[in-house]
């Protein structure tokens, strides 16, 4: 049994063994076969291919536009060297605007290796695998192939020969700038910075070069504009504003003020100021002015241009009970320094010579159109008269322009008057002369002697007419001026003055009323008299008084005799009279109906006053005086 299922299995085998392959696997054995034979003839084919163009370029290889096919290296060089002349015959052109500059590109660095070129074209088919290599013949031979020169390029001639044109076009930033000297102005224009960025126009060079053509090359052109270019602007500006003096005044000037103050065009210049200021379209020139010396002007003259507020002052007619202007009211007013120097600024600036200073305006209280009926003025309320005969030329003087002060002045209601503040100055240059005064226990002369016999006056209409007395200073000794009547003297009259001295001494009192006083005032010289008089509304007062006249009597001393070097020899000269020292009380009540309003008691001491008597040096004097 063993060696008969042997027998069978080997014969089985060699069956198998014997069978003819499939018709698949035929059909790829066949393929694999004609590959491998179509790789041999291929490879038999490249070699004989290179063995017949051992040492020469292959087929279809041209290099610049020329056939180098069949060619030794030698000769192919020779050719390249020959016909390929870009680098000395080509032309670079570099453009700036409307300047061009033309270079040759051997002058820009660039040579032509036709060694290197050769080769690299004899290369060509022969390096890679085999497939590669004949894939690359095949297609050589039916289109040909071009390949580009081996170049040199050296980048330090390039950049040498832009920096030559560089210096050609580069131009530093030149800002705009503005002088003025004295009222000349120059104004030189300013100059846009350019400058060639020689890195940046090498790429597109090398690339132009390249491609072996002439070209153009635009060169990169890097600009810096100044801050300023044109200065014309401000330049035409300043002058304008120096075309012309700068005139400064007040508005509405009177021919008491002071100016127009003249600033010639060179002054105005040494005002100027220019900074350099941002702007919509870059930085300008902005032309100023220095406000220094201006405000130093200004404040200077802020005092002499000052004016108060006035009030109208007005005369009250009898007959037609209206008020009637005698001198019209002042609007006040006060130099607005920062306001000035604004205006002044913006006016010069905008070309304007002519410039009106800023003020402050302060109306007054009472207008020229104010009436009677507004004021609750409609009678006489108070009047009093007080007598001068005998007095000098100059305290006459003084009388009237002390009293012209008050003429037609008004008094608020519920206010307190200050004689010494509505007087003001009293010198010569304001109207006065000097004459005989109480000062330092002296009768001297000085300027406003006779001024108390407008005090006085003052004081008597104020104490009979029922108005509170805030203020008052009697004279040191009884003065006979004021003890005078219409027709002689009464002394009664005494205790009944105030004296002022401006401004240490004043008398005050108060309109108590809620009506203004209007204050009239009248000197007759040829009858000598002054007459004070109150207009207002009466409100129903009525003054009581009584005096104890003068009291405690004591006798003035013997003259006394002083000399004087200015009187002659034997020239003597009375310079103050004796009076009787005294004291006096007047009391006063002032009531509306039953009713008390106030009451008020004035108390005087006066001095004893001796006579005194100057002398020449050399004069006599009388033994039985005494002398000092």
């Amino acid at each position: 049994m063993s060696s008969v299922s042997t027998t069978r299995r080997n014969n089985v085998r060699h069956k198998v063994e014997e069978a003819p392959p499939s018709p698949m696997l035929q059909v790829i054995l066949a393929l694999v076969g004609g590959l491998v034979l179509f790789f041999v003839l291929l490879m038999l084919l490249a070699i004989g291919f290179d063995l017949y163009h051992t040492g020469k370029i292959y087929p279809g290889v041209w290099m610049g536009g020329i056939n180098l096919s069949g060619l030794t290296t030698e000769q192919a060089a020779a050719v390249l060297s020959e016909r390929l002349t870009y680098p000395e015959t080509g032309k670079i052109v570099f453009r700036d605007g409307q300047k061009v500059w033309i270079s040759r590109p051997a002058d820009l660095g660039l040579s032509l290796d036709v060694q290197a070129s050769a080769q690299s074209a004899y290369n060509l088919g022969r390096r890679g695998d085999p497939l590669s290599r004949v894939v690359g013949l095949v297609r050589a031979m039916k289109s040909g192939r071009s390949i580009p020169p081996q170049l040199v390029y050296d980048e330090r001639k390039a950049y040498a020969a832009l920096a030559g044109i560089a210096a050609q076009v580069d131009k530093p930033t030149i800002e705009a700038s503005l002088d003025i000297k004295g009222a000349q102005v120059n104004a030189v224009p300013g100059q846009v910075g350019r400058h060639v960025d020689v890195s940046a126009t090498l790429s597109p060079l090398i690339n132009q070069m390249r491609s072996m053509t002439d070209g153009l090359v635009q060169l990169v052109i890097v600009e810096t504009p100044p801050n300023i270019l044109d200065a014309s602007a401000a330049a035409e500006q300043a002058r304008s504003i120096l075309s012309a003096p700068l005139v400064l005044q007040i508005p509405d000037a009177q021919e008491s003020d002071p100016g127009p103050w003249k600033f010639d065009p060179p002054q105005v210049a040494e005002l100027l100021t220019v900074e350099t200021v941002p702007g919509s379209q870059g930085a300008q020139y902005q032309l100023g002015l220095k406000t220094g010396a201006l405000r130093n002007l200004l404040d200077g003259q802020a005092d002499k241009l000052a004016r108060d507020p006035a009030n109208a002052r007005f005369v009250f007619n009898d007959e037609t009970s209206q008020l009637e202007v005698i001198q019209p009211s002042v609007t006040g007013r006060a130099l607005n320094v920062p306001a000035s120097l604004q205006t002044i600024s913006e006016k010069l600036l905008q070309g304007e010579h002519t410039i009106s200073l800023s003020f402050d305006y302060t109306q007054p209280e009472v207008s020229s159109d104010a009436t009677a009926e507004q004021l609750g003025i409609t009678q006489l309320v108070s009047s009093q008269t007080s007598y001068f005969r005998g007095s000098g030329a100059e305290r006459i003087q003084n009388i009237k322009a002390a009293s012209a002060r008050f003429h037609g002045l008004l008094v608020p209601p519920n206010s307190v008057f200050s004689m010494a503040s509505a007087m003001g100055d009293v010198s010569l240059d304001t109207g006065f002369a000097e004459a005989l005064i109480i000062f330092g226990g002296r009768t001297i002369k000085g300027v406003g002697g006779g001024v108390c016999q407008v005090s006085t006056t003052l004081f008597r209409t104020v104490f009979f007419g029922g108005y509170p007395i805030v203020e008052r200073y009697p004279h040191a000794y009884r003065v006979g001026y004021y003890e005078q009547t219409a027709n002689g003297w009464d002394q009664n009259l005494a205790g009944l003055d105030a004296t002022v001295f401006v401004p240490q001494v004043d008398f005050k009192f108060k309109n108590d009323t809620p009506y203004w006083l209007l204050m009239e005032t009248y000197v007759n010289e040829k009858a000598g008299r002054l007459t004070w008089k109150f207009y207002s509304t009466s409100d129903g007062r009525e003054v009581n008084w009584d005096t104890t006249g003068p009291q405690n009597i004591v006798q003035p001393g013997d003259p006394v005799y002083e000399e004087n070097p200015d009187l002659a020899p034997g020239e003597i000269k009375q310079v103050d009279w004796a009076a009787d020292g005294a004291d006096v009380m007047a009391t006063r009540v002032v009531k509306r109906g039953d009713e008390v309003l106030f009451k008020d008691q004035i108390f005087t001491q006066y001095e004893p006053w001796r006579d005194v008597y100057q002398y020449g040096p050399g004069t006599d004097i009388p033994k039985q005086k005494n002398k000092t």
